[in-house]
């Protein structure tokens, strides 16, 4: 990928939002939980018997479904094993420090009580209850962050939405009409009615004018000064740059802000038939990767049609988790660290502390840094009792540890002068 495959110069880092300190509080929590979900659980990737090509949440488009068709699953979407308090307690437990809900995605269906539509969880399900508002208070109980995501461009279901070219003519549509009529009346809700919201999640801003971005960015500040908004709200007009989804840069991003959202199978929203787990190391590795080149990795889970977390997403956060609870201090309120472009570890730093994230460890035990001032290295696992020594031969750095990597999956030495 190139740099600009990356990151999207649309969904880039509005010019001066670096030194906003609204971004304080982001940068220094490095870890969240995106939640995708909604009615388009229920077929879970396949349709009329036929298993459909990408990921779950685009079913309506992948398969152009009829509206009138699509719209029969609102009635049969019951979650009744939705649990917030579970949600948030799995999050707190992988080490997640805020978390973010499809509050509408691109099948217009929404997932809070909407008095712009009946299309909505409250009073077009059977369920019947507001997710988003039982979520909010969850946090609110726990001390988590909440955000919301919002399909501000794609709305399948709405005549004068973007993108479902298969119930409606393209040059019928009036989008400024449903921006200013259907879009900000909506994202008035949501920022008015659940509390403090920590970042608006927009996306896929393709059509959007950069008037209707501006727009929707002033009427987030007056409704929550401190709500971040991501950069897929366009025209880089976001407070922090969105990567491509997956998308990690091979470099250190000094200039800019920027998070990767990321599955943890090969979907957002559920699919009975995806099984292509990323291994708890592989994970662990990404987020350590992501921290130390400067972003953030907003990790997905996408609940099923009964509200249940699948067992594999909860397994790997958990694993996440007692991970971060040995070695949070070189992830948590770090910067990048200052050796970069390395294949067998990572650096990130805190004050005059490096941690050196080792991904491949060497079957001598033996490391060698160049660049690197320091007088002590240390186990950031204070359970492991295996000898750390630390010289230095000319220029470089000098660390032998044993033969067999002390952390089943990324082992933290903590370097200080």
């Amino acid at each position: 990928m190139t740099e600009i495959e990356y990151f999207k110069p649309e969904r880039g880092q509005r010019p001066g939002a670096n030194e906003d300190p609204r971004l304080d509080w982001w940068r220094a929590a490095k870890f969240g939980m995106f939640i995708h979900w909604g009615v388009y659980s229920i077929p879970a990737g396949v349709w009329k018997g036929e298993h459909i090509p990408g990921i779950g949440e685009w079913i309506m488009l992948r398969a152009e479904i009829p509206i009138a068709e699509y719209e029969a699953l609102a009635p049969q979407f019951n979650p009744v094993k939705y649990d917030a308090d579970q949600i948030v307690k799995l999050a707190k437990a992988a080490g997640q420090q805020y978390i973010v809900l499809t509050s509408k995605h691109h099948d217009g269906f929404c997932m809070y009580g909407s008095k712009e539509t009946d299309y909505n969880i409250v009073d077009g399900a059977p369920f019947g209850r507001d997710i988003l508002g039982e979520l909010a208070e969850a946090c609110a109980r726990e001390g988590i962050k909440l955000g919301l995501y919002y399909s501000q461009t794609q709305d399948w279901h709405h005549p004068n939405g973007f993108g479902n070219t298969w119930d409606f003519n393209e040059d019928e549509q009036d989008f400024a009409d449903y921006i200013d009529n259907y879009v900000k009346p909506q994202v008035r809700e949501i920022l008015s009615n659940y509390g403090p919201i920590c970042i608006i999640w927009f996306d896929t801003p393709r059509i959007i004018e950069r008037h209707q971005s501006q727009e929707l960015l002033d009427l987030a500040r007056s409704l929550q000064p401190d709500c971040l908004v991501c950069g897929r709200l366009g025209n880089q007009l976001g407070d922090y740059a969105t990567a491509q989804d997956n998308a990690i840069p091979p470099d250190l991003q000094a200039e800019i802000d920027w998070e990767t959202p990321a599955t943890i199978n090969d979907t957002w929203g559920f699919k009975t038939h995806d099984h292509n787990w990323k291994s708890t190391t592989q994970l662990i590795q990404n987020l350590v990767d992501i921290v130390s080149k400067g972003g953030n990795y907003l990790l997905n889970i996408g609940p099923d049609a009964q509200g249940a977390i699948p067992e594999p997403s909860v397994e790997r956060l958990e694993g996440m988790g007692a991970w971060l609870d040995v070695n949070g201090e070189s992830i948590y309120g770090t910067q990048p660290g200052p050796i970069q472009g390395q294949a067998a570890y990572r650096t990130t730093q805190k004050g005059d502390a490096v941690y050196l994230h080792v991904f491949d460890w060497s079957p001598d035990g033996r490391f060698t840094l160049s660049g690197l001032e320091a007088s002590s290295a240390t186990w950031l696992n204070a359970a492991c009792d295996a000898a750390l020594d630390l010289s230095r031969e000319g220029d470089q750095l000098v660390l032998q540890g044993p033969s067999a990597a002390p952390s089943e999956h990324v082992t933290v030495i903590k370097l200080t002068s």
